[in-house]
């Protein structure tokens, strides 16, 4: 049982920094992120809202992922479901400055991308699932045998092009963003010895499996 409590505890945290990092990037003023940018364009598009385009992109997302033989734990869902609702309480909280310059901007913005590399690395290391755009980096990784910084840079890069040309809102901190969070998240591993693409994640049948051992 303790392992299941210690596993939910380190999960959260990962949520809490992935979201913390998110309001970091955000309050830098120095642009939307990547896949913001790409949200912002399929609203244009359709007439949807970010949100919703938002939701589509991870419903989109998760079923790549399947396709690269990414499994769907719970911490897919919980990613989904929790991540969002963070980033609203901790923005409100008003906790992380807004930047009031273009050098405190791109110091935040760097420290929100070493804060997301650390976040990822808590909740993925949890072997539960990962979120869509993280399944999505490590399946790729796997299989095109790159290395994460290369993979996500490629995807981040992608989707601000395509958000771009679709007419979403890119700044400067979204190509800051686009070219360093993959090597931002690429130091956090090595330096945690954390082997993102070997990681054997459950599927929620297998999860449940386990609580139910520790509950007989």
């Amino acid at each position: 049982m303790m392992i299941i409590l210690k596993k939910s505890i380190r999960l959260i945290l990962g949520f809490l920094l992935c979201a913390s990092s998110t309001v970091f990037m955000l309050n830098s003023n120095l642009g939307l992120s990547p896949w913001d940018v790409f949200h912002q364009g399929i609203s244009n598009v359709t007439g949807i809202t970010i949100g919703e385009a938002s939701i589509l992109t991870s419903v989109l997302v998760v079923l790549i992922g399947i396709m690269l033989k990414q499994k769907i734990g719970i911490g897919t869902l919980l990613n989904i479901l929790f991540v969002g609702k963070f980033i609203d309480i901790i923005n409100e909280s008003n906790i992380i400055p807004v930047a009031n310059s273009l050098f405190s901007g791109i110091v935040m913005m760097i420290i929100g991308m070493f804060v997301m590399g650390y976040g990822c690395y808590l909740y993925i290391g949890c072997e539960i699932g990962c979120g869509p755009r993280d399944g999505l980096m490590i399946g790729l990784s796997q299989k095109l045998n790159k290395p994460i910084k290369i993979v996500r840079g490629s995807i981040e890069i992608s989707v601000l092009i395509i958000g771009f040309l679709l007419g979403g809102a890119a700044g400067l901190g979204t190509f800051i963003s686009a070219v360093g969070l993959g090597y931002c998240m690429q130091v956090i591993f090595k330096t945690c010895k954390f082997d993102v693409v070997n990681i054997r994640h459950k599927a929620i049948m297998e999860s449940l499996e386990v609580v139910n051992i520790f509950n007989k």
